[in-house]
């Protein structure tokens, strides 16, 4: 049986997409704006012994699969003409494909991993955000290129939801409305202190110290990310009121914050330590200081927790778990915070990924010459998912702002919210 024809048994002849491969043969529309090719017999492989979409997005990764056309609808016209394949109807095509030879020689054969997945571990979740590790983690996702994610983010290097204040606001737009939303929420004014954690390449950092006059101390994980927003910031002429320092945020002695920040670093820590998390942001404030944390969630609590051996912890976020917004905001009340106020930013997530999407493919080629082929195809493949992760509601992005009580109960907030939009 060709590869065509097991294309066709679980996608229907009339598949939007055209269909080729290296055995000369083809199914689907000639011509269509979407084309896979499958390059290799060993991607049968990968389907066969990886479970789920990870088998399909290893072949990617590794090369033995290309897809022509916009990754988003590619990935969406597959969802939808794949909907209805039932497991049965999977092991039908396999057993199909063990009457050729040189398919069943390939299927035989368990491949190693692509190399640009990071290795599974096992380890409980309670033990697994040591500080070394956690280490080791962020340094897997972020240390990749600067130069990349400039090209992926734009200029500014905010790796993290924006939010669009029209319909019509460019990426860049909404990227500052969202650390000028973060801004609003905590209150920043002249002369304050700003903790930021998990502050990538210190876009939070910077904008405070810039349009509010604040003194703020970024910390992340990311040696490069440091070397990045300290240049930054001494080109920008803030190095008075702003610093980005390569450390944990645990080991972070100051205290009396004004105010903290927590933008995309909720993610990386773990259910198990949450509790620990939010007590020592809630230890480093000032009475009446805010705390805005902001994180990507799961839609509630009720589902089993994000697969650990999914292709988003092997190839993204190794370690990542994500929680129900109610979860986080009764962990953050449980450590000492008055919750005053929670959004969901979802659809905003969804149309920020798609503005990194046309960035990279816009520096296709560049990309693939400064990172490799396969840590570009991890994240043009990556990102195009997550957009229908937050358009279909599997995963969602929630601002939570708590404040510190005075020792006479007061929260220092206005009686009504006063950040806008």
């Amino acid at each position: 049986m060709t590869l065509a024809r097991v294309f066709e048994r679980l996608a229907g002849a009339e598949a939007p997409v055209e269909f080729t491969a290296y055995d000369g043969s083809r199914a689907g529309v000639p011509g269509a704006d979407i084309r896979f090719h499958v390059r290799s017999p060993h991607a049968v492989s990968y389907l066969v012994h990886s479970p789920g979409a990870l088998g399909l997005a290893r072949a990617y990764v590794s090369g033995m699969i290309d897809v022509s056309g916009d990754m988003y609808t590619a990935l969406s016209t597959m969802q939808r003409v794949l909907g209805d394949v039932t497991p049965r109807d999977k092991l039908k095509v396999v057993a199909a494909v063990l009457g050729d030879p040189l398919l069943r020689a390939a299927v035989t054969r368990r491949l190693d991993p692509p190399p640009q997945e990071a290795p599974f571990s096992r380890v409980p979740s309670w033990l697994r955000h040591s500080k070394r590790r956690d280490a080791k983690a962020i340094s897997h996702h972020y240390d990749v290129s600067n130069t990349f994610y400039e090209w992926v983010l734009g200029p500014s290097m905010a790796y993290t939801c924006a939010c669009y204040p029209e319909e019509n606001s460019t990426l860049e737009e909404a990227q500052f409305h969202k650390h000028d939303l973060v801004a609003k929420k905590i209150g920043l004014r002249p002369g304050m202190r700003l903790l930021d954690v998990g502050c990538g390449w210190g876009g939070m950092v910077m904008h405070a110290a810039k349009e509010y006059g604040v003194k703020a101390l970024g910390v992340t994980l990311s040696k490069q990310q440091a070397e990045w927003a300290q240049k930054a910031i001494a080109d920008r002429g803030l190095s008075d009121l702003a610093e980005v320092r390569h450390m944990d945020y645990r080991d972070v002695a100051e205290e009396g914050f004004d105010a903290v920040s927590s933008i995309g670093l909720t993610e990386h820590i773990g259910k198990a330590n949450l509790p620990g998390y939010f007590s020592f942001l809630y230890g480093k404030l000032k009475p009446g200081g805010r705390m805005l944390n902001h994180t990507i969630t799961r839609p509630d609590n009720l589902a089993p927790p994000m697969k650990q051996a999914g292709f988003i912890n092997r190839y993204v976020f190794p370690d990542g778990e994500l929680e129900g917004p109610g979860y986080i905001q009764s962990q953050m009340n449980d450590a000492g915070f008055e919750i005053r106020h929670q959004e969901n930013l979802r659809e905003h997530y969804a149309r920020t990924l798609k503005g990194w999407c046309d960035n990279l493919d816009d520096h296709w080629d560049e990309a693939v010459e400064e990172v490799g082929d396969g840590i570009a195809r991890v994240w043009k493949v990556y990102m195009a998912g997550c957009i229908l992760g937050f358009e279909q509601n599997w995963i969602q992005l929630h601002q939570t702002l708590g404040v510190k009580l005075d020792e006479n109960n007061n929260a220092h907030m206005p009686l009504r919210p006063d950040w806008g939009v």
